[in-house]
């Protein structure tokens, strides 16, 4: 019975010592995966909605693919990209970022066949790619 009260008592601890800001990379780095795999679903449906948008203000990171809207608190954290023939990153804005599907999920817009590289940096740092054929995987491209 105390094993199991100590064992509670230090699960809850633990999320009092870490700070929410060190889950706002993985969790925009999720939402942008999740927004991107809508976006390809709603371009190989023959959906118009065929696009996703990306964008930050100073307090949240904004998504829109689908037809669908949501945004997440950025607690920190800030979004670059570059596209695979640019070799430096570049601040997403708040007029955002829109990258278009084909009916076959691969990146039409807004340069034909071009893969992105995306950068989530904040307590923790992660790395998107974006590949032309429409894949999107953690890591470099």
């Amino acid at each position: 019975m105390v094993i199991i009260l100590i064992g509670i008592l230090s699960a809850l601890g633990v999320g009092l010592l870490t700070r929410s800001s060190s889950f706002s990379p993985l969790l925009a780095t999720q939402q942008l995966e999740s927004a991107t795999l809508l976006a390809q679903q709603a371009a190989l449906a023959g959906n118009s909605s065929n696009s996703l948008t990306i964008s930050q203000t100073t307090k949240d990171f904004q998504f829109q693919a689908g037809g669908s809207s949501f945004g997440i608190s950025r607690e920190g954290a800030s979004i670059t990209y570059r596209r695979e023939d640019q070799s430096s990153y570049q601040a997403i804005g708040a007029s955002g970022l829109t990258i278009g599907f084909d009916s076959f999920g691969r990146v039409n817009s807004p340069v034909a066949m071009m893969g992105y590289q995306f950068r989530i940096s904040g307590d923790s740092n992660y790395q998107i790619c974006l590949s032309p054929l429409g894949a999107i995987y953690r890591g470099g491209c």
